[in-house]
C-alpha cells in the first residue's frame, strides 16, 4: 500500500547543489511515495510527460513524480527498513521510501530530472547514478563529485537523460556497509519512441547478497565470501514472485548484478536473445543467442524472448550454493557414513537429534526441523509434484494462455497436457553391461557383478 508523507521538518534546511535553500523552497519539495510491502506492483502508466512502456520491478514498484516546470520531481528517502525477505524470515537492512530495493525510477530518453534525496539514516551517505551519462558533478562520489549528504539534509540531483537502457542506482560514500545494507535500485531509461525495442512484458531486478546468521536480524557488513542469502531486490525463494507472462507475448528480463561475484542466470525451456547492457542496446545484427547469461559485478543485462512454449519454467542462478537457503559452510559430507550407533548415544543428550545427510541432503527440503526464529530452512519451497528443494536466487517463469493483458498475478501452476509429464517406467529391467576396464599393465578388469560374484 502506498502512502505519502513529508520528510523536511520546517526547521531544516535542504541543500541545492551548493547552495542553501530557504525554508520556502524546502516546503515545495515533492512528497516522498512510502511502499512498506514486498509485493510485484502492476506496471505505472505515465501521468504525464512522454509516453513509454511501463516496467514491472519484481517484488517492488516504480516510484511516482511530479512535473513542475518541465521537470520531472522525484523524491528518495535513504532511511533504515524492515524488509520481508521471505515469509517466516525478516531482515533489518537500509534502503529507500520504505523497502530495500529502493522504487525503480522510470523516465524518458530527454527528460529534464530533479531528484531530490534527503538523508534519514543515522551516517552520511551519497547516491551514484550508475552507468548513466551526466554532468560530474551530479555522479554522487562523496568527497570527490559532491560534500556527502549529512544526516537529515536533502540534496539535489539534476540531469538530462542522454541515452535509454538499464541501470541502477546505489551510494558511493561509506559504501561497502551501505551496499551490504541493502541501499540499491533500478533506474529504466525508455526510448523516445514507445515504439522502439516494445515488448509486451518488461521485467526487472537486480542481485544482491547478505550474510545473516541463524536467529539474527542484521547482515554482517564486514563479509566479503561467505554469503549466505543471495536474492533478488532482496528476496528469497520461495519469497520472490514467478515472472507472469501471456503465451504468445515477447517478453524482457532486465537484471543488474550489485553482489561480490559473478551469476550466470540461467532460464529453462526457452533460447533468448541479450538485447541490452549497461552501455545500451544491443543492434540485432549483433544479438546473440543464450540459455545463460553471465553478468559479473556491476553489470546489467537484459534479454529478450517470445513466450510460445507454455508452462511454469524455473530461472536461476546457476551457481548451485546461489539456490540455497542459510547454510553453513564447514559442513561435513556424510554421504554413505553409517551414523546408526552415534544416533542412539547423542539422543540421550538431545533426543530432537536425527542423522542426515548420509544418503543425500533431499531429506532436508522434506522433514520439519526445529530452526532458531527468523532463521529459513537451507532448502525449501512447494510444487505441484512435492519439494521444490531450492532457496535464494531461483523463481518460476509461468507461461500460461489463460492470462489477460496487463495481469500479473500469479495464475497458480501449470496443468500439463496428459501423456506430457514424465513418468515411471513398469516394463523390464535388463541387468546392465558394463564395459570392462583395463588395468594399469594393459590387461583386463574382471567385472564386478551385482550378485556379489567376480573379482577385481
Amino acid at each position: 500500500m502506498l502512502t505519502r508523507r513529508s520528510f523536511i521538518r520546517s526547521s531544516g534546511a535542504a541543500i541545492l547543489g551548493a547552495a542553501v535553500v530557504s525554508k520556502g523552497q524546502a516546503a515545495s519539495l515533492p512528497e516522498a511515495v512510502i511502499q512498506d510491502k514486498a509485493t510485484t506492483e502492476p506496471p505505472l502508466p505515465p501521468p504525464n510527460g512522454r509516453p513509454y512502456n511501463p516496467v514491472v520491478t519484481l517484488n517492488g514498484w516504480s516510484l511516482p513524480w511530479r512535473m513542475k516546470n518541465g521537470w520531472k520531481e522525484f523524491h528518495l528517502v535513504a532511511e533504515p527498513v524492515v524488509r520481508e525477505m521471505t515469509p517466516g524470515m525478516k531482515a533489518n537492512l537500509w534502503g529507500y521510501n520504505g523497502q530495500s530495493p529502493g522504487p525503480t525510477i522510470e523516465c524518458v530518453e530527454g527528460d529534464k530530472l530533479r531528484i531530490f534525496v534527503t538523508n534519514k539514516l543515522p551516517e552520511h551517505t551519497t547516491i551514484h547514478w550508475h552507468g548513466i551519462l551526466l554532468p560530474n558533478g551530479m555522479d554522487g562520489v562523496g568527497g570527490l563529485n559532491q560534500p556527502q549528504i549529512p544526516v537529515g539534509k536533502t540534496y539535489v540531483y539534476e540531469f538530462e537523460m542522454k541515452k535509454s537502457g538499464t541501470f541502477m542506482y546505489h551510494p558511493h560514500a561509506d559504501e561497502m556497509l551501505q551496499l551490504a545494507m541493502g541501499m540499491y535500485g533500478g533506474f529504466i531509461v525508455h526510448p523516445k519512441n514507445p515504439n522502439q525495442h516494445r515488448v509486451d512484458r518488461d521485467f526487472f531486478f537486480i542481485m544482491a547478497a547478505y550474510d545473516i546468521d541463524p536467529g539474527s536480524y542484521t547482515p554482517r557488513v564486514a563479509e566479503m565470501l561467505n554469503f549466505n542469502m543471495w536474492t533478488w531486490n532482496s528476496r528469497v525463494f520461495p519469497g520472490i514472485d514467478p515472472f507472469v507472462i501471456r503465451t504468445g507475448d515477447r517478453a524482457r528480463i532486465r537484471f543488474g548484478n550489485l553482489t561480490m561475484t559473478n551469476h550466470p542466470v540461467h532460464m529453462h525451456g526457452y533460447d533468448f536473445e541479450v538485447t541490452c547492457t549497461d552501455g545500451g542496446w544491443v543492434p540485432k545484427s549483433a544479438r546473440w543467442p543464450e540459455v545463460t547469461i553471465d553478468s559479473a559485478v556491476g553489470q546489467m543485462r537484459a534479454f529478450e524472448f517470445d513466450a510460445i512454449y507454455p508452462g511454469d519454467w524455473a530461472i536461476h542462478c546457476h551457481k548451485s550454493h546461489h539456490t540455497m537457503g542459510p547454510m553453513g559452510h564447514g559442513v561435513p559430507t556424510m554421504i554413505g557414513v553409517n551414523q546408526k550407533d552415534v544416533v542412539g548415544k547423542i539422543n540421550n543428550l538431545v533426543p530432537e537429534y536425527m542423522a542426515m545427510g548420509d544418503k543425500g541432503m533431499a531429506d532436508m527440503a522434506e522433514m520439519e526441523m526445529p530452526l532458531p526464529e527468523n532463521t529459513l530452512p537451507m532448502m525449501t519451497g512447494q510444487g505441484p509434484f512435492g519439494p521444490l528443494e531450492m532457496g535464494g536466487m531461483f523463481t518460476v517463469v509461468k507461461v500460461h494462455d489463460n492470462i489477460k493483458p496487463g495481469d500479473y498475478k500469479d495464475p497458480g501452476w501449470y496443468k500439463n497436457p496428459k501423456g506430457t509429464v514424465a513418468y515411471e517406467w513398469s516394463g523390464d529391467l535388463p541387468e546392465p553391461k558394463r564395459a570392462k576396464a583395463p588395468k594399469a599393465d594393459g590387461s583386463e578388469l574382471k567385472v564386478h557383478k551385482p550378485d556379489g560374484h567376480g573379482g577385481h
